[in-house]
């Protein structure tokens, strides 16, 4: 009997190890999947601009201040707000201003148009600049 008792535990011993390390393999599996990030929400994008961009710059058509406009800024030429004043370097970028230059823009933007007058360093938070673009998207 002693010898059915050992095979018995040996067997479940054998299966607890088994399950703890497909266990595992499932954890370090879901680790290495990035987590999917959040939409894009304009109406927290507005909040970001509020506090960030408007020192600088108004969203209505024509309005310029220290920076351009950004209203209808989703699919324009940089470097192209009839009655601005715009640095050598932002006219001659050639960018065009779509979701994901914005983001490398937004991120570092004298990185991305070297000699630009914006003096703002960039905004480091993936989610807040994914926000933003969604709510500049917004302004036709």
């Amino acid at each position: 009997m002693i010898g059915h008792s050992e095979t018995f535990h040996d067997r479940r011993s054998a299966a607890v190890s088994r399950s703890a390390f497909t266990l595992s393999l499932v954890v370090v599996a879901g680790l290495m999947v990035p987590v999917a990030a959040r939409a894009q929400d304009a109406d927290a994008g507005k909040t970001v601009f509020k506090q960030i961009c408007s020192i600088c710059h108004e969203v209505a058509p024509g309005r310029n201040r220290i920076g351009p406009t950004l209203f209808g800024i989703a699919g324009r030429k940089s470097g192209s707000v009839e009655g601005y004043n715009y640095s050598d370097g932002n006219k001659g970028a050639n960018l065009t201003w779509d979701a994901a230059t914005l983001d490398r823009y937004l991120a570092n933007p004298r990185g991305v148009v070297p000699g630009t007058k914006m003096a703002y360093g960039g905004l480091k938070d993936d989610q807040k600049r994914r926000d933003l673009i969604g709510y500049l998207g917004t302004l036709k």
